[in-house]
């Protein structure tokens, strides 16, 4: 195996590390440095040597012990290999010109020759730049075509009929799946991140009652990274523009030492309370999927909001705050499904229970809200509670998973419980659940 040149070898980590990056790996610019220090002693020529050096001098943890091994064992096969150290030699590298040589190295089986001309070609293609699944086919063709694919295929018209026509033609469909599975592990290479992005952005905007089991996990990290980062915003200490007005007259009071001359001020700080927040989710079967995804987040944001109390329900209302915070998060919401989850709703009931037992905890700082479809099963919606709570407590929110065209027909008691809510909004994805929460969290703070 050729040792390759100095630029090559830049080039050529340079896309690891991009490729390592996609894979969750954080790598410094004195890291990247280390790194092309390492493989420049060591060179291309012993592959577990190679390896070894790139995780000794880019590994942090052992997680990305493990991403990297993995991005290497992608990046660096045989032939990826092979082809680097080929085409960093300028007398082994396809010259635009020689192109046609195509067909003649698939004739003699060159591999090290078609590894050159695929990592050619590769490179002129941009491949390191694929971001999506969806270009394969464009960077396969970039790649084919840089490759001389159309002086191959009139090599084949050529000799059609012939042995050696149906040799080459044979030859030419390896080619293309060689292609194809480099741009397949392009992909998992340099377009994990953006791929990624795009699916849990999809995941976002997904009602919760339509997602597949499969991605109830991927969304459940989504809602908890969303609850973090509202927490984290919210949770930070007030700047200086937060501080209040200047209070003149305790100024002039405290600086009478210094003849009334303002060394220290006094600011007017207004007390800003976090949302007290009285939480009831309907767990009944019609919605139990987003009242899942709504205890989740509000069980993320307890550094955020402080005093919160979570109420659940079918018919019979209980209080699960206990549960939500004296267990993980898995086993507590598989507790209260099994206690009070799936069941048909009885909002009239549900009511009725809060009006009883937990009333007077509702004073004009506690945020109400109340995750629901509001269908009643054609029972009493006693809107009467509804009212009373409106009343006594600083807003009420109401979240329904249902599309807003739904609202009132069959028996959605919506239009009569809404009168009474500060604020109601179809709630079917996480995306709309992280700008509610961060609206409260927002009101709170002014």
């Amino acid at each position: 195996m050729l040792a390759p040149s100095s630029n090559s070898t830049q080039s050529t980590l340079l896309r690891f590390f991009r490729a390592a990056r996609g894979a969750g790996v954080r790598i410094s610019p004195a890291e990247s440095l280390d790194a092309i220090g390492a493989v420049a002693a060591v060179g291309y020529g012993d592959r577990g040597l190679l390896r070894d050096a790139l995780l000794l001098t880019l590994a942090k943890t052992t997680d990305d012990k493990r991403s990297l091994a993995e991005c290497f064992d992608l990046f660096f096969s045989r032939a990826d290999v092979a082809g680097a150290d080929a085409a960093a030699d300028a007398d082994l590298a396809p010259q635009p010109g020689d192109l046609g040589d195509l067909a003649q190295m698939l004739r003699d089986g060159d591999q090290a020759g078609l590894s050159a001309a695929m990592a050619v070609a590769a490179d002129a293609a941009g491949l390191s730049d694929i971001r999506y699944f969806t270009q394969r086919g464009i960077y396969a063709r970039r790649i084919l075509d840089a490759m001389g694919q159309a002086r191959l295929d009139r090599d084949i018209a050529a000799r059609s009929g012939t042995s050696a026509g149906r040799s080459l033609a044979e030859a030419r469909d390896a080619l293309r799946d060689s292609v194809r599975d480099l741009v397949a592990r392009a992909i998992l290479l340099y377009a994990r991140e953006e791929t990624e992005s795009l699916r849990n952005e999809v995941l976002r905007s997904t009602p919760l009652s339509r997602l597949d089991r499969r991605d109830v996990e991927r969304m459940r990290i989504i809602v908890a990274a969303m609850a973090r980062r509202l927490r984290d915003r919210y949770s930070k200490p007030r700047k200086a523009r937060d501080r209040g007005r200047l209070d003149a007259r305790r100024t002039i009071r405290r600086n009478a030492g210094w003849g009334g001359v303002p060394f220290l001020t006094v600011w007017r700080r207004r007390r800003i309370e976090k949302p007290r927040i009285m939480a009831l989710c309907d767990v009944s079967g019609s919605v139990a999927r987003t009242a899942e995804f709504l205890l989740l987040f509000l069980y993320s944001l307890n550094e955020a909001l402080s005093d919160i109390r979570t109420f659940a329900f079918s018919a019979e209302l209980v209080e699960v705050s206990d549960v939500l915070e004296t267990q993980a998060i898995e086993p507590a919401i598989r507790d209260i499904m099994g206690r009070v989850g799936l069941g048909s709703s009885n909002y009239g009931r549900a009511l009725e229970d809060f009006d009883k037992d937990f009333m007077s905890a509702v004073t004009n700082r506690t945020t109400v809200i109340i995750l629901g479809d509001g269908r009643t099963n054609y029972l009493d919606p006693r809107t009467d509670i509804l009212r009373r709570i409106a009343e006594r407590a600083r807003r009420v929110i109401w979240l329904n998973p249902e599309s807003r065209f739904s609202w009132g027909i069959g028996d959605s008691e919506m239009p009569h419980y809404a009168p009474h809510c500060r604020i109601v909004r179809q709630c079917s994805t996480v995306e709309q659940l992280e700008r509610v929460v961060s609206d409260l969290l927002a009101m709170d703070r002014r």
